[in-house]
């Protein structure tokens, strides 16, 4: 498996050329639901770019050393959001679709919990690999390599508050 490495310039870049796929395309939605953690940051540009109400879905899928373990999905019990209720057409952003498995147990997720408020959902990412059992509707790039992505808040995952503390004692302009 090769690496991708991506800077949080690259990362944005990408976010709004995905912005830009979805407004092109003239759909028409009133809901954005990120998938947590990955979809937060697209979520909220994408929701603040389109002046639309963001819901947050926290699903887990990944674990172990590097959290490159795919394991089995667990979903949030149910949507955080700030509207009464769903919208009826929903942008259903992620950063990636890996497997796509992740994206597809999303779809009948959200249509068990709040199929008789949805009437249409997209989905949108920024990157899609080959090796996904789905396709999504709106991507920036396509991975035809299926490479590991090291994203630009990765080192967190990696570091501890105590380790933090010391990065910024030892730096001069702290």
């Amino acid at each position: 498996m090769s690496d991708l490495y991506v800077s949080w310039e690259e990362y944005h870049h990408l976010i709004e050329k995905l912005a830009v796929k979805v407004y092109e395309s003239q759909w028409q939605f009133n809901q954005i639901i990120c998938l947590a953690k990955g979809g937060l940051r697209v979520g909220d540009i994408l929701s603040r770019l389109f002046d639309q109400p963001l819901a947050i879905l926290s699903t887990s899928s990944y674990g172990g050393v590097g959290n490159r373990v795919r394991g089995s999905v667990t979903f949030s019990r149910d949507l955080s959001m700030t509207t009464a209720n769903l919208g009826s057409h929903i942008l259903l952003v992620d950063d990636l679709v890996d497997s796509g498995v992740t994206l597809k147990r999303t779809l009948t997720w959200l249509d068990r919990k709040y199929g008789f408020y949805i009437e249409e959902v997209r989905t949108a990412v920024l990157w899609y690999k080959d090796c996904s059992v789905i396709k999504p509707d709106y991507y920036v790039d396509y991975l035809a390599d299926n490479p590991w992505i090291h994203q630009p808040f990765e080192p967190y995952e990696d570091m501890t508050p105590e380790e933090l503390l010391a990065k910024w004692a030892a730096s001069p302009s702290s």
